[in-house]
């Protein structure tokens, strides 16, 4: 008996983080993208991003990100980044190193532009269990542009499954506008409401994010 109790555990453990906050917690996140063109079919990305939960009283997740991202063809990109995680767990920032690889198709069906990313990512802790994750994020973003702005709003959803064990641990669905403030800086507002696994069943989280890109 105390062998299956401690396999259940082990599971959701995998399944996903101990998340603090109550279900139907109100956050913020804020992101900066730079990406620096090496040619025209290769550049580096950069990436920072907060997060501010329990009703955006609490700082408590950042993540600092490099990547390089090279154009197959037209409509095929592939990538490879390193992420270093720093998030709140029991009062405390702990790390977590986070190589992944991305493949992401690009279709274009009547002026709506379709995006599929297929993302493996191994996660390294010093404090639990490495996992591997599969992530699949869908966009459609439609072929309405309104403002001077070029506001253009799109879909999104976003389903992350643990290789570990098979376990769908986390699903985020977006509704969003991407817009251009200047010639090399874009902007993009959003609203996300983000589902995790946990020990309890599912917490749902209602997100506000903004996102400023700039690329030279």
């Amino acid at each position: 008996m105390k062998k299956i109790c401690v396999a259940a555990l082990i599971c959701l453990t995998l399944a996903g983080p101990g998340y603090a906050f109550e279900d139907g917690d109100f956050q913020v996140w804020h992101t900066e993208d730079q990406d620096f063109k090496i040619d025209k079919v290769s550049k580096v990305t950069l990436e920072e991003e907060f997060r501010f939960g329990n009703n955006v009283t609490d700082f408590f997740y950042q993540h600092y990100d490099v990547g390089f991202v090279y154009s197959v063809a037209n409509n095929l990109d592939l990538g490879l980044n390193y992420r270093q995680i720093y998030e709140k767990e029991r009062g405390k920032f702990r790390p977590e190193n986070r190589p992944y690889a991305n493949a992401t198709m690009k279709y274009e069906f009547w002026g709506f532009n379709v995006e599929d990313r297929n993302r493996v990512e191994y996660r390294h802790f010093d404090y639990k269990s490495d996992s591997w994750r599969y992530r699949n994020r869908i966009t459609i973003k439609f072929p309405w542009k309104f403002s001077k702005f070029a506001m253009r709003p799109y879909l999104s959803d976003d389903v992350t499954t643990v290789l570990n064990n098979g376990t769908i641990s986390r699903n985020r669905a977006y509704f969003g506008f991407e817009f251009s403030l200047f010639r090399n800086m874009k902007g993009d507002i959003y609203y996300m409401l983000q589902n995790n696994r946990s020990a309890d069943g599912w917490i749902c989280a209602n997100v506000v994010g903004t996102k400023i890109k700039l690329s030279f």
